[in-house]
């Protein structure tokens, strides 16, 4: 593996990004819409009455961790559409870059971009709302690997599928990560799915992570179990990620996709 090819593509998307306002103003815009949305309806809530004490930061935390995972799928995913609509995919593959490279790339740039939308949410948090996202501690690093890479196993898988069925299927860069959405336990407890759902939705590293959540900012606690839960099933998901993302590029590459895609 060649650390300089990695950080050419890496510098790649920073030059892209910083030519472009529309691409850094949705890496804010979006993220600072659901904070205003969010945070105004959790504090509606709390002045509800004293049964309600710890909405606003049960509320805000889920809004937080929920965007690292949003935003760590969609920078997977939207790194490779980048190279889809400039026409640049076969340009690559046909370079010195392995396709290993090419995937630590996007997951870095994934990184990046979760970290400018999530630490500007931070802030206005911090500001709006008088919520401290750091005050969890260090569970919140442990929270934060885990939905990270969540996210990079569906990006790409999402990859994947645009590599085989073509722009036709870019769609599901948005839309795919909110099919887990119900079932990850965000804004309230597993244990409010109906029955037949809940294994269903423990399945997922993010309802693990969003549980553990909830117990470190009601009761102080880190529970091991579930972060350790979260990591097992997330090398699981990683794996069948990378996996079907390799299995369709394989695929793409035999029958001649990769030339194809983005025309």
């Amino acid at each position: 593996m060649s650390a300089r090819s990695v950080r050419g593509l890496v510098r790649r998307h920073y030059y892209l990004h910083k030519s472009s306002w529309p691409r850094v103003l949705d890496l804010i815009y979006w993220p600072v819409m659901n904070l205003f949305l969010w945070g105004f309806l959790a504090v509606y809530l709390e002045r509800m009455g004293p049964r309600l004490p710890q909405v606003v930061p049960m509320l805000l935390g889920a809004l937080l961790l929920w965007d690292v995972l949003f935003r760590s799928q969609l920078g997977v995913a939207l790194s490779f559409l980048e190279e889809v609509w400039s026409r640049n995919l076969v340009n690559l593959f046909v370079s010195p870059i392995t396709l290993f490279e090419f995937v630590s790339a996007q997951l870095i740039v994934a990184i990046l971009r979760t970290a400018v939308a999530v630490g500007t949410m931070a802030v206005l948090a911090s500001l709006l709302y008088h919520f401290n996202f750091f005050s969890l501690g260090l569970p919140l690093l442990g929270f934060f690997a885990n939905l990270m890479i969540m996210g990079w196993s569906i990006g790409l898988f999402v990859s994947g599928l645009i590599l085989r069925f073509g722009q036709g299927a870019e769609n599901l860069a948005w839309a795919i990560i909110f099919l887990f959405q119900p079932i990850s336990a965000v804004f309230y407890p597993v244990a409010a799915l109906p029955g037949w759902l809940q294994p269903i939705s423990w399945a997922t590293p993010a309802a693990n992570v969003f549980e553990g959540m909830r117990e470190v900012i009601a009761h102080g606690r880190f529970d091991s179990g579930l972060f350790l839960r979260a990591l097992w099933l997330n090398l699981i998901y990683l794996a069948a990620g990378a996996g079907a993302f390799l299995l369709m590029f394989r695929q793409a590459r035999r029958d001649g996709l990769l030339l194809q895609i983005g025309e």
